[in-house]
């Protein structure tokens, strides 16, 4: 039955890590090292130990929450920044070979820093230098760009504005994100009714497999390029480079935030938002942003269009006039300079902020997400508001529609699964600065999402694989629990999970690559 495992490959992967423990930490490295040192003669530069004066700020630069700068957690034996391809291959190899867990890490936002801590000896493999994107311009319908994982998603933004004004890329809203994690789980932005999510786009990858062997779409054969476009490339190799689709903007778009709290009838703006923000022109994107502000709840409601004011007012007139839209809300700009001000950088500010690349965490957080069917009630969104104001921390939610291209898309078409009959998705946040908060921050989001559960998905409670929460499932990577695995397994991919176990089983049988939430290899079926 389901959640019975392969017992060849259940001894292989307990042996392994086994082994790797019984051994001395520094024979483990000390072997990893000569064997990168004999694969390649360049990678003396790129290799950084516990005793190297800037491992420190190696490790920390690409470590985005506070958390995980705080809490005991064993440091990787090396990081690895490759310089070039070879250098992936060559970690691969050498890690498998001397029996080091390998963690990979291009921009270091997963939320819960999987890409870069482990309880078993292990490596980091960090992209950040491999980030080259490179554009092809054809006509409106048949632009690409091929750009590295290491890219951050500011990187390919700029690179794309500099290139035509009348071409996009879907994606995230935060700039930092690097390219290889967030594309490879799913990739979400404020185009995703107009064109769906990024790995909709994708079109061909380079991948380093187990064997330490450069891939592209045909060499890797189409179930693993299905496993990557949304099943986390971290699970099946290390992703290289992605080529993707590029989709048309106008000169300008539409950009508006707007404030509603609760003395402001916000309750009733909000019930209005779930009736019409998923049936919209595809073009409207409106994000809903309830958050705790001095006892209340107010609500931010921003929004994107691809089209001008002058075609947005008469729509939101028609469409939603409980928000109140007015002319001077609007803003219109270049689509570069509308993801500066979805990233909450000032009005004006210059496109070149979308190259910074701040280093180190500022904030402590936790996060989490669900998936919306049914409009929620008003008595439930006064429950709701209660719960937040309860908390007395700084909580706060992003709603975000779905509908349009997303209805239209199968769901089995990729491992990520949430299409067709989501009214929106939710992304729960508590972000906090003194350590000492830590555990109450915790607890709260925690009480918080149990108290949402009669509002969203149910059998699977779904949730979003690039919002990664540890709370899904959890064990030791060197012992997986496998109960566990199908917990979070279905929560993130549906059904398709089955699917991701058995192409995991085809290309690393012996489950090299693994993590607390990787796909493990197949389960048994009845």
């Amino acid at each position: 039955m389901k959640g019975t495992i392969s017992l060849q490959v259940l001894i292989f992967s307990i042996f392994f890590f086994s082994v790797s423990w019984a051994i001395p930490t520094q024979t483990l490295l000390e072997n990893f090292l000569q064997c990168l040192t004999t694969q390649s003669n360049s990678i003396s530069n790129a290799i950084y130990i516990q005793t190297n004066p800037s491992f420190e700020s190696v490790l920390t630069s690409y470590i985005r929450n506070r958390r995980f700068t705080t809490l005991p957690a064993p440091k990787p034996l090396a990081i690895i920044t490759a310089l070039e391809e070879p250098h992936v291959q060559s970690t691969v190899v050498c890690a498998k070979t001397h029996l080091l867990q390998l963690r990979i890490r291009s921009g270091g936002h997963d939320y819960e820093g999987l890409s870069y801590r482990s309880d078993v000896p292990f490596v980091v493999l960090d992209m950040f230098n491999l980030r080259s994107i490179d554009i092809e311009l054809g006509n409106a319908s048949s632009s690409t760009a091929w750009a590295q994982a290491g890219a951050t998603l500011g990187e390919l933004y700029y690179k794309i504005a500099n290139t035509s004004n009348f071409l996009g890329f879907p994606a995230g809203v935060c700039p930092t994100l690097g390219l290889g994690g967030h594309i490879s789980g799913g990739g979400y932005g404020n185009m995703i009714r107009k064109y769906g999510i990024s790995v909709d786009n994708v079109i061909d990858a380079r991948i380093v497999d187990v064997n330490g062997r450069i891939l592209d779409r045909k060499s890797m054969g189409e179930d693993m390029f299905w496993a990557i476009r949304g099943g986390g490339g971290a699970s099946f190799g290390v992703i290289l480079a992605l080529q993707f689709k590029l989709v048309p903007v106008p000169g300008n778009v539409t950009v508006f935030r707007v404030h509603r709290n609760l003395a402001q009838n916000g309750t009733d703006i909000v019930y209005r938002w779930q009736q019409v923000a998923s049936i919209l022109p595809d073009e409207l994107f409106i994000r809903a942003m309830p958050q705790l502000e001095n006892g209340t709840v107010n609500i931010a409601f921003i929004g994107f269009f691809l089209g001008q004011a002058n075609n947005l007012l008469p729509l939101m007139q028609s469409s939603f006039p409980e928000l109140g839209l007015q002319k001077q809300d609007c803003h219109e700009m270049r689509w570069v300079e509308s993801l500066v001000y979805w990233a909450d950088f000032p009005n004006g500010t210059s496109i070149d902020v979308l190259l910074d690349r701040p280093e180190g965490a500022q904030v402590f957080s936790k996060l989490k997400s669900d998936y919306v069917k049914k409009p929620i009630s008003k008595q439930g969104l006064e429950t709701i508001w209660k719960m937040m104001i309860d908390t007395r921390t700084n909580i706060w939610m992003q709603w975000n529609p779905y509908g349009g291209a997303m209805n239209k898309i199968p769901e089995t078409a990729l491992p990520f699964p949430h299409r067709f009959g989501n009214l929106f998705k939710i992304q729960y946040a508590t972000i906090w600065t003194n350590e000492s908060d830590t555990d109450y921050n915790l607890d709260v989001l925690r009480r918080f999402y149990d108290g949402m559960t009669p509002y969203v998905s149910k059998s699977p409670r779904e949730a979003f694989q690039n919002y990664r929460d540890n709370d899904i499932g959890s064990g030791k990577s060197d012992k997986i629990v496998w109960a566990n695995a199908t917990a979070y397994g279905t929560k993130y991919f549906k059904n398709n999970f089955w699917r991701l176990t058995q192409v995991k089983a085809k290309v690393d049988p012996s489950n090299f690559f693994i993590h607390e939430q990787s796909i493990p290899p197949p389960f048994a079926h009845i």
